[in-house]
């Protein structure tokens, strides 16, 4: 007989900051949070820990679960295959819940996964040892919605227990976050500017039409990563955030991008393409943000991904369903402008929503177009692998719900190192001076936190 999900009201807060703190060091403890919500996103928080079987998918492409499915379960499946087997290790619910996660899939697929994905070999060096995706299978969450300001614990009487307990205890201690030098840059300005003009040579020659082409800052730290999210939480809250660490390793991800979001059957993606900064003065932030909207350029940038991203959905999704509700929309962050768009689709009757999120990964917004293309030219030009960077954190729910982020404005920490990347899409008319500052301007509230 299966045991009942139990769905209980818990005290809300504004922020999940506190009640985590008191989870974090649990194994496979993961947070993904809405920052400070707005009426026109981030609305959920969702916690958890203790997952009921974690699966790794090792750099090399091996597939680790522990504990194991049955081999027969997993034999000759790829990545997304055999996560879809996993999920359904879950027992299914017939509970009438309007809550976006009731027990499932919480983590990462990195962009390495994605390079996988489409037989790309990697040139750059691994400068990572994260695995190429990492998930739990959870069957209990705390979930915060702050749109209704109410939060409940998700979980079966016995593991509500187990939880209550757990949030009995005070948070552990943790010590101070220092980095123990400033962050240096991979490319020095020079070999950028090589870099950009390979990419203008490739678009002439008609290779492709758009690529997104990063650069990667590193540094030494010391200390505890919470601390290190906090900073960077207090200095650009986004909508799609997420914090999950373990062993000396950690994604700390302060993303304003989604990447999928499904409520089967209806799909859709929101790609963001366009970027200013805020301005120093009301003055100049208004300027910054008209010169956004009025820009030929960045919208043609963002209406090339769009149409990628209508092919990508079409691979899964009902024929005739897709169309694009918002187009090239401004929408502002603590420390840029951005235009956003929005495509939708209704998935395929026999598709999954972890089939959807194979069919169209990695996001075009973070590869360029036509995408295979893009990515064989960025392994070719960016030094190192991207690791969770322009991945995707989310979570796959037992009933058919999902919702991913765009891994960007993330921090990925590995054996005492920090590393956080910032690129930008390139286009035949696009300025080097100009990209160059962009991808500074989209990390510099990251890095001036840490530092």
């Amino acid at each position: 007989m299966t045991t009942p999900l139990l769905i209980t009201a818990v005290p809300y807060s504004s922020s999940p900051l506190a009640l985590f703190a008191r989870l974090r060091q649990r194994p496979g403890a993961i947070l993904l949070d809405s920052g400070r919500p707005v009426a026109t996103s981030g609305r959920y928080d969702i916690m958890s820990s203790d997952p009921l079987a974690l699966m790794e998918v090792t750099q090399q492409g091996q597939l680790h679960c522990t504990p194991p499915l049955p081999a027969e379960t997993v034999a000759e499946l790829d990545a997304f295959q055999a996560q879809q087997k996993l999920l359904e290790q879950l027992p299914p619910i017939t509970l009438d819940s309007d809550l976006p996660f009731l027990g499932g899939l919480l983590g990462y697929w990195s962009y390495d996964l994605g390079r996988r994905i489409h037989a790309i070999s990697a040139t750059g060096k691994a400068v990572t040892q994260l695995p190429a995706c990492r998930l739990g299978l959870y069957d209990w969450a705390i979930i915060q919605d702050h749109h209704c300001q109410q939060a409940w614990l998700v979980a079966t009487a016995e593991r509500g227990r187990q939880v209550r307990t757990w949030l009995a205890q005070p948070a552990p201690a943790s010590a101070e976050f220092t980095l123990l030098r400033t962050f240096t840059a991979e490319l020095d300005r020079q070999a950028y500017g090589q870099r950009f003009e390979a990419v203008q040579r490739y678009i002439r020659a008609g290779d492709c039409y758009q690529i997104n082409l990063a650069q990667r800052f590193h540094a030494p730290y010391t200390g505890d990563l919470w601390q290190a999210y906090l900073r960077l939480r207090n200095a650009t809250p986004t909508p799609f955030s997420g914090y999950m660490a373990w062993a000396d390793k950690a994604v700390l991800s302060l993303s304003p991008e989604r990447f999928l979001q499904c409520r089967h059957p209806w799909v859709e993606t929101h790609p963001i393409k366009g970027t200013r900064p805020r301005g120093k003065t009301p003055q100049e932030d208004r300027a910054l943000a008209s010169q956004l909207s009025n820009s030929e350029k960045d919208r043609a940038e963002n209406v090339m991904i769009v149409d990628l991203l209508r092919n990508d959905l079409g691979r899964v999704c009902r024929p005739g369903s897709i169309r694009v509700p918002q187009l090239c929309k401004l929408q502002s962050y603590p420390n840029v402008h951005h235009l956003v768009s929005v495509v939708q689709g209704q998935l395929s009757d026999e598709r999954t929503p972890l089939a959807l999120l194979a069919a169209a990964f990695p996001g075009g917004s973070i590869t360029g177009a036509p995408k295979v293309r893009a990515m064989q030219i960025i392994d070719e030009l960016e030094p190192s692998q991207r690791s969770v960077y322009c991945g995707s954190l989310g979570y796959v729910d037992r009933r058919g719900h999902m919702d991913t982020s765009i891994a960007i404005r993330s921090v990925i920490a590995d054996a005492g190192e920090l590393h956080v990347w910032g690129g930008g899409g390139l286009v035949a008319d696009s300025v080097e001076t100009e990209e160059y500052t962009e991808t500074l301007d989209k990390i510099r509230h990251l890095i001036g936190a840490l530092e």
